[in-house]
């Protein structure tokens, strides 16, 4: 038998005067978002999308989770999008979004943009999603390596986003859970501040999800704090 914990933890980092990021911890539902736009308008793209989501699988009647999450994301796409052209201030605004929903011993996700997923499985940390970002694409058609992605000058610039267009494309997949594996959802805050390695490190270590968590962030501040850090570690365990 097996049981599922989740934990999150959300911050303000040590440069940006606002947390744009928003999230949602509500198992089975899992979501993170990481806001654009000028004033608050990050904040209220990263909050609306996410909102949308949960409130779409609160509503739910036994569709299949991946076309729920599909459909969940565009619904965010669309609500956010109408609000940037309602309003000039937030003209522009987006957000990432990335979200996972747990049923039996599968997990279903839905991406956009490049907050990230991860599984760490016998100590071996995997990238799920995919970057949908500049650096992202170089990195994959060869032109950069991972480590200069990190400093790349515009590896803040995103190829796809939620809000940003009248339509997005959603990538959507599903993987099998054993006990023992954790899942990581988190937004560009942690990654371009702590390495996969050092994420698969920290992840891997005997404690609670929560300190876990709480080290990773404070490893992320440490190494600057660039912007906000949210993330959300679900843990499989055997009981």
């Amino acid at each position: 038998m097996t049981i599922l914990l989740a934990y999150a933890l959300s911050d303000i980092g040590k440069v940006r005067e606002t947390n744009e990021d928003s999230f949602v911890c509500q198992p089975p539902l899992f979501v993170v978002a990481d806001g654009m736009g000028g004033h608050v308008a990050g904040e209220v793209a990263s909050r609306v999308a996410a909102d949308t989501v949960s409130a779409r699988f609160a509503g739910a009647g036994g569709e299949e989770p991946t076309a729920l999450l599909s459909e969940a994301i565009i619904d965010a796409n669309d609500k956010v999008y109408r609000l940037a052209q309602e309003d000039s201030e937030r003209a522009g605004m987006g957000t990432t979004l990335t979200a996972a929903f747990v049923a039996g011993s599968v997990l279903y996700w839905g991406h956009v943009g490049d907050s990230r997923l991860y599984l760490l499985r016998g100590g071996v940390l995997s990238q799920v999603s995919e970057d949908h970002s500049l650096v992202g694409e170089l990195v994959r058609n060869g032109s950069i390596t991972a480590d200069e992605a990190l400093i790349h000058p515009h590896r803040n610039i995103l190829t796809r986003a939620v809000g940003t267009g009248d339509r997005v494309k959603v990538d959507t997949g599903s993987l099998t859970l054993a006990a023992g594996d954790k899942v990581l959802l988190c937004t560009d805050g942690l990654t371009n501040m702590v390495t996969d390695g050092e994420i698969a490190a920290a992840l891997s270590r005997d404690g609670d999800g929560a300190a876990l968590l709480a080290q990773l962030v404070a490893r992320a501040n440490d190494a600057g704090g660039l912007d906000n850090i949210t993330a959300i570690l679900v843990c499989f365990e055997a009981v």
